[in-house]
């Protein structure tokens, strides 16, 4: 375990390999699983402002979902996620023309349609994030799904906290980043 400020960081984010490989899993984290992309309260009022400006990357099953559903839902133990279509995909899902899962939200992004990328738990993954008491634990979540992805990242020698440096800083910060790749250096030391 690692600590940095109040965050509690599992020694897998350090020591295990990750890097999404699309072309094997073809987007699966989108529409396998019981419920949509978790969602932080804050994600809540940021999915109901970008509708109009994410709505030309959705599929008209995802529209017609999140029409019906809401652009977010709550499930019977009061935590937040997207609607899926039917049980299955993710509403803001869509397929692309290789028939890979890719979020619309993002595409939307990398458009410069609206300046949410996606939500966070969706950037961190294979991480989750648990609140405890006093602390926020950060936990590989393994899921056979990611198999491909575990064997391309140890191929390519990419940690889990490298692959995620990006939404890592977008969580908690270019310094808290910096605090982390100091620990695992030192730890590999001793």
């Amino acid at each position: 375990m690692i600590l940095i400020d109040d965050t509690v960081i599992s020694s897998d984010v350090a020591d295990e390999f990750f890097v999404c490989d699309l072309a094997k899993c073809k987007g699966a984290c989108c529409v396998e699983g019981d419920l949509g992309a978790p969602l932080e309260e804050d994600e809540l009022e940021i999915l109901e402002r970008i509708q109009d400006d994410i709505k030309s990357f959705l599929s008209e099953i995802g529209l017609k979902e999140i029409e019906k559903s809401g652009a977010w839902v709550k499930d019977d133990d009061g935590d937040f996620s997207t609607p899926v279509i039917k049980g299955r995909e993710c509403a803001y899902a869509l397929y692309d023309d290789k028939g890979y899962l890719k979020c619309g939200i993002e595409q939307a992004y990398f458009a410069g349609k609206t300046d949410f990328r996606k939500p966070i738990s969706c950037h961190l993954y294979p991480i989750r994030l648990a609140k405890l008491a006093d602390y926020t634990a950060l936990n590989y979540d393994r899921w056979s799904i990611c198999s491909d992805a575990c064997s391309n990242g140890a191929s390519l020698g990419v940690p889990i906290y490298v692959f995620l440096k990006e939404p890592l800083i977008r969580k908690f910060g270019e310094k808290w980043y910096a605090e982390l790749c100091q620990e695992i250096e030192e730890r590999k030391e001793e």
